[in-house]
């Protein structure tokens, strides 16, 4: 299935490693190019270098919370790319610990962060995109149930889903969509964070998974690359779980 997506280009933040990367490596896999960013100068070049070097993919040192940076992505992926088709917009999890448990000064971080920043760069890269255009935004599956000891993730995460479908009606008429993504369970460095080296809280979550395994982040990544995609153009307005069935919503 040919998605369309040779020659175009995207901005990823948080994209030096986990699900932010595995859609960089879909996209540029399929014959598009990209431009990421995150805060770690040594892992942004590490991440190009594997994408294939100024070619196909180009890096930017910056937090989500920076206001610059929404604006610095779109004029780095048309004066280095020609153009600009889309985004996927990723940050790493808050702090863990219940509602109750967090600081106030955990809370405001995460939400200029998580939250806000995500908003912002949505907001930009919405506005400087033309028909076709697309932009994901990585969300969790606590954006419709609650993850248990993840507070400040259940506060924020229904927020912005609700962000992405505003989006979506704004800018729909002009051809630009805009959804969420909502991964469960992967292997990621996050998740070996949450579990640790426990077995039994491994085989736990597991068990809560209908497929009974934790994805691998190329996984995820195919279906972002597939939603971005022009093969997708009457998807919008939607948060789309990735999470082996987890969710018992229907």
């Amino acid at each position: 299935m040919d998605l369309g997506l040779t020659d175009r280009v995207y901005v990823l933040t948080g994209a030096s490693r986990g699900l932010g990367f595995a859609t960089a490596r879909c996209l540029v896999a399929d014959g598009a190019r990209v431009v990421l960013s995150a805060r770690t100068p040594e892992r942004v070049a590490g991440a190009v270098e594997l994408l294939g070097g100024p070619g196909h993919a180009i890096g930017l040192v910056a937090d989500l919370a920076d206001p610059s940076l929404p604006e610095r992505l779109v004029i780095a992926a048309r004066e280095h790319f020609g153009r600009l088709d889309g985004a996927l917009v990723s940050v790493g999890g808050p702090p863990a610990g219940t509602a109750a448990q967090v600081s106030d000064a955990q809370w405001r971080e995460s939400f200029e962060t998580v939250f806000l920043g995500t908003v912002r760069t949505a907001r930009t890269v919405a506005a400087a995109l033309t028909d076709g255009g697309a932009i994901g935004l990585v969300l969790s599956t606590s954006a419709r149930t609650p993850i248990t000891g993840l507070g400040i993730s259940n506060g924020l995460r229904p927020g912005l889903a609700g962000v992405a479908k505003d989006l979506a009606d704004e800018h729909g008429p002009r051809g630009v969509r805009v959804l969420g993504l909502l991964p469960g369970r992967f292997l990621t460095d996050r998740n070996r964070e949450l579990l640790g080296d426990d077995e039994t809280a491994r085989a736990a979550a597991e068990a809560g998974i209908p497929l009974r395994r934790i994805g691998d982040p190329a996984e995820f990544g195919r279906v972002a690359a597939f939603l971005l995609s022009p093969a997708a153009g009457y998807v919008t307005g939607v948060s789309v779980p990735v999470d082996g069935g987890a969710l018992r919503s229907l």
